[in-house]
């Protein structure tokens, strides 16, 4: 079937990328093209691995054909949306075949986890239960801010980086993320003292 309207290469980027919310392949097909060298780009340079980049490359896509459907143009161009996309997909994959080492002082807790008694591990499952209720209670962002900030120690910067957000923003998200738990977690911690 002869498909009518100008040369696919000449469609804009936001129009490449609404045809390809619609599954025809050939639009796929040709979204891919234009953006497979800056995407595979991103992503070997940011892993310094061209098997892994390829790997990240085909994500990328992917998840672009998810989503696509869900683009604002709004938010930036259809470049920066697909390297934003491109980038945390790479950086999560360094992050996953990165060894992590466990500083003394975290060694020092989970052997003591170890020996704690059936009343202290329930209590403190109890308390992690209320921890996850309290962090899965905020907004998205929010709760990816606090828990990349608590648990991957990430920094304001990084986390910025990482979401692809100015640094206010990640620094409000922490802020703001931090005081609802304080709220939320606080009459019960004061139980416990």
């Amino acid at each position: 079937m002869r498909r009518l309207g100008p040369p696919l290469g000449r469609l804009s980027d936001e129009a490449l990328l609404a045809g390809m919310a619609t599954g025809a392949p050939e639009i796929a097909l040709a979204f891919v093209r234009r953006f497979q060298r800056m995407v595979f780009g991103i992503a070997v340079a940011v892993v310094d691995d061209p098997q892994l980049a390829e790997d990240i490359a085909q994500q990328t896509f992917e998840r672009a054909w998810r989503h696509a459907q869900v683009y604002d143009s709004r938010r930036g161009s259809v470049k920066t949306w697909l390297g934003t996309i491109t980038h945390n997909l790479a950086i999560d994959a360094v992050r996953a075949r990165k060894a992590t080492p466990v500083s003394p002082e975290d060694l020092d807790a989970l052997l003591g986890i170890v020996t704690r008694t059936p009343e202290q591990c329930a209590l403190a499952d109890e308390a992690a239960s209320r921890i996850r209720a309290a962090v899965a209670g905020l907004p998205r962002e929010q709760a990816r801010a606090v828990v990349m900030a608590g648990i991957y120690g990430m920094t304001a910067r990084q986390i910025s980086e990482f979401e692809g957000i100015p640094l206010g923003t990640a620094k409000t998200r922490i802020r703001t993320a931090m005081g609802k738990l304080r709220t939320v977690l606080g009459p019960e911690r004061a139980d416990h003292d």
